[in-house]
């Protein structure tokens, strides 16, 4: 019997981990619920005043989605290890690449996606100005895969040992730091009334590279970590 073609495993891939994540409610609520939460702290916490809402709300919206983004890391390959589908993942005549991207984008489906679309309407709760908001859309839709695979990285690193939440804060928050400052930056820029193209493109060009490469890094973490 041939091994199934790179398409195959792709497809099968994605459709596997769609519906695993799908039939967790929670997994796809927790970090959507964490990010409406926090966003809707700032103004209890700091003042109504909308001058001063509009200055934080970049930063107080992207803070949030990177929070959000990193609660649904810790147990993106958990299920897999106990159940013992990420030895098999490792040990299958394909290139376990494949397989790893298909779980990271279906990851992001379910739960970086709905932050972005979600995230207008949290700036615009910030006093956010409407022409600014879909700026604000567009570079959280930009800056959330990139945080996804950043910290599937972690994640593939730190599957195996007990408590590896904090291990991971402490590993991918000092790479997220450049998300978000020109994920913040840009929305920023966009209340200034410049022109935000420069920045959205450094934004696309992280997100190339975190694509391009992530996968790999993930699939060589997962061999790390399950100490082939």
């Amino acid at each position: 019997m041939s091994a199934p073609s790179l398409g195959t495993v792709w497809r099968a891939s994605l459709r596997r981990e769609l519906t695993l994540i799908w039939r967790s409610p929670a997994d796809i609520v927790q970090p959507l619920f964490f990010f409406v939460v926090v966003v809707s702290l700032f103004p209890l916490a700091l003042s109504p005043k909308p001058a001063l809402l509009a200055l934080v709300a970049p930063g107080a919206v992207w803070v949030a989605a990177l929070l959000a983004v990193m609660l649904s890391l810790d147990g993106l390959f958990r299920r897999d290890q106990e159940s013992g589908a990420l030895d098999l993942l490792l040990t299958a005549p394909v290139v376990s690449v494949v397989p790893v991207a298909a779980k990271l984008l279906a990851h992001w489906l379910l739960t970086g996606l709905p932050l972005a679309l979600i995230a207008p309407l949290l700036g615009y709760m910030l006093q956010l100005p409407v022409a600014v908001l879909d700026t604000l859309m567009v570079s959280v839709l930009l800056g959330t895969p990139t945080l996804t695979v950043v910290g599937a990285i972690g994640a593939a690193l730190t599957v195996g040992l007990n408590r590896g939440g904090i291990l991971l804060a402490v590993l991918v928050l000092p790479l997220y730091v450049p998300v978000l400052v020109f994920g913040a930056g840009v929305v920023r820029t966009a209340l200034d009334g410049l022109p935000t193209g420069g920045l959205l493109a450094v934004l696309g060009a992280i997100l190339a590279l975190a694509v391009s490469l992530g996968p790999v890094a993930v699939a060589l973490g997962l061999r790390i970590s399950a100490g082939d």
